[in-house]
């Protein structure tokens, strides 16, 4: 592991092979000289340099300083390091020990060290190259002599013997290292042309991952937040059942009270009853009829403290009289249903049923508190919108509340300056002039219907006065099988297909936004108009045929 750690630490980071003949940059960094200086000379074209591992600028082209030492290391590890001769270019000369290659020589054959390249040099004057194994794509495979010249017609590199004779005689070659230079020069053009684009580009990726960021640290603020809406919402739901719950209770507790007592006193009347029967009942088994005769007369109420009130206030009392009456010689029974259901039926109406029109209220208040709570918190508003009967176009008819418009025959209104002429469009009563509002319209889904907003300079009539045909109008235009948004006689077809006939209007007065929404499951955004709003702004409807519009309060 030690072994294979120190060859990583001696490779060069350009060739990623290790060092040969290494050199040191002022910013302490270590490269093989061959592929340092191929660095340098392509950054000298731009008149900039650098490092390529840390990116220290150089204002001139740096001095290499030769490391010896690190040489020193090198070349001793590679030895002991089998197969690793395989991998490096030595000297062919240098037998004894392995010597690191600087040139080959093509027409030799041979690769040389610094010290046999010198005698080389004084004794013949051969093509040298940078150190190579493989001399074969040096020549020509057809005369295998070294190639030495270029033909930019064909593309290839020739030797002597191509530019005499063959398919490139005749043809106008030039020398490899003019014919390369000519190359790093386009090159060197091209890489200018692609240094702004890259740039360009590293541009955009940046602001792309700054976006990116910002898109994760809004998603996670907004997690926090609907998070709290909803703790909130909980919480309000809590407190709205315990407060209808506890409607329900008194309601229950003030009835029940209020006929216990009333079962006490009926439970009471029934005692005095049956005490009253059981005598009458012996009476009626007295034989004596003097003894009968003379008895005194029997009454039947209850006692003073339990007085049974009616409705008007008076106490119920059952008197022998309305039991017992005389007719001739004999005893009737007379009133028989007075006695038995006057006072159950008196009870009946003295006791109250639960208000369930109250409990619904205060359900229906809870709620709505609980709705203003959660837009306040979102930060925009729900307004209650009218159409205006007076901006209406003779064939659009209103509902009674104002809140729906269809295509009728004409209706024969009175003149006004803000009535549509041309089209069969409608305004709202109320405009919008600055904050953040949303509303929802649904649409019967049959045939066209427009949704929008309008400034109130939009003109009546002519064809500039259509929704969307102006640039003081946008809309929505809703149709069978297709949604078009429209602004300034500019339509655009949506992807999405109409699914569901309720859409969600959101406005942005200072932001410039007007979105549109169809809500179904899921919501989906259909667009989003941005402008600088100048003026206040209509709802504007816009419908023809069979089709109508109708403001969801």
């Amino acid at each position: 592991m030690a072994s294979a750690d120190l060859r990583d630490e001696l490779n060069c980071s350009i060739c990623l092979s290790p060092y040969t003949d290494p050199v040191s940059l002022r910013c302490g960094h270590n490269f093989c000289c061959p592929c340092i200086v191929s660095v340098l000379d392509t950054q000298e074209a731009a008149g900039a340099y650098s490092c390529p591992d840390c990116r220290a600028e150089y204002p001139e082209r740096p001095v290499l300083e030769k490391n010896r030492k690190l040489g020193n290391i090198v070349e001793p590890f590679l030895s002991t390091q089998p197969g690793m001769e395989e991998t490096r270019i030595f000297c062919t000369y240098c037998t004894k020990s392995p010597v690191s290659a600087v040139k080959s020589c093509l027409q030799c054959e041979n690769s040389l060290c610094d010290d046999h390249l010198t005698a080389h040099n004084k004794s013949m004057d051969h093509i040298l190259s940078e150190p190579t194994k493989c001399f074969s794509n040096k020549k020509c495979p057809i005369h295998k002599k070294v190639l030495e010249y270029y033909c930019p017609q064909d593309a290839d590199c020739l030797c002597v013997s191509c530019c005499l004779v063959g398919k490139h005689k005749g043809h106008q070659v030039e020398l490899l290292d003019e014919a390369s230079e000519k190359k790093k020069e386009k090159l060197r053009k091209y890489l200018d042309e692609l240094n702004p684009q890259k740039a360009e580009i590293q541009t955009s990726v940046q602001n792309l991952q700054d976006h990116k960021r910002n898109i994760q640290e809004k998603a996670s603020d907004k997690r926090k937040n609907v998070s709290k809406i909803f703790m909130d919402i909980k919480e309000q739901l809590e407190m709205a059942e315990k407060k209808v719950l506890s409607e329900i209770s008194r309601q229950e507790e003030k009835i029940v009270s209020q006929i216990s007592r009333l079962i006490k006193k009926l439970e009471v009347q029934v005692d005095e009853l049956s005490r009253k029967m059981s005598h009458i009942e012996e009476m009626c088994h007295v034989t004596d009829p003097i003894r009968l005769l003379q008895e005194s007369d029997i009454k039947v109420c209850v006692h003073a403290d339990d007085d049974i009130t009616g409705e008007d206030g008076g106490k119920i009392m059952v008197d022998s009289k309305d039991v017992l009456q005389e007719s001739g010689h004999g005893v009737t029974c007379s009133d028989k249903s007075r006695f038995a259901d006057a006072p159950v039926s008196d009870f009946h109406k003295m006791v109250n049923d639960l208000d369930e029109v109250l409990i619904s209220l205060t359900i229906h208040r809870s709620m709505r508190d609980i709705v203003i709570n959660v837009t306040s918190e979102l930060g925009f508003h729900v307004p209650d919108i009218w159409l205006d009967v007076d901006t209406a176009h003779s064939d659009v008819v209103l509902s009674g509340d104002l809140k729906t418009a269809a295509y009728s025959e004409e209706q024969n209104r009175p003149e006004s300056p803000g009535r549509f002429l041309t089209y069969f469009q409608v305004f709202s009563k109320c405009v919008f002039s600055s904050g953040r509002h949303y509303w929802e319209v649904d649409w019967n889904q049959k045939d066209r219907c427009d949704i929008g907003v309008s400034y109130p300079s939009i003109e009546k009539e002519g064809k500039k006065s259509g929704t969307g045909d102006n640039d003081k109008s946008w809309c929505l235009i809703l149709q069978d099988t297709e949604y078009l948004v429209s602004h300034d006689s500019i339509n655009v077809t949506l992807s999405l297909k109409p699914r569901t006939p309720t859409i969600g209007v959101f406005l942005d007065y200072e932001a410039g936004r007007l979105s549109f929404y169809e809500l179904g499951d899921p919501i989906r955004h259909l667009h989003t108009f941005t402008a600088t709003f100048t003026e206040p702004l209509h709802v504007i409807f816009y419908v023809e045929d069979e089709a109508s519009a109708t403001i969801i309060s």
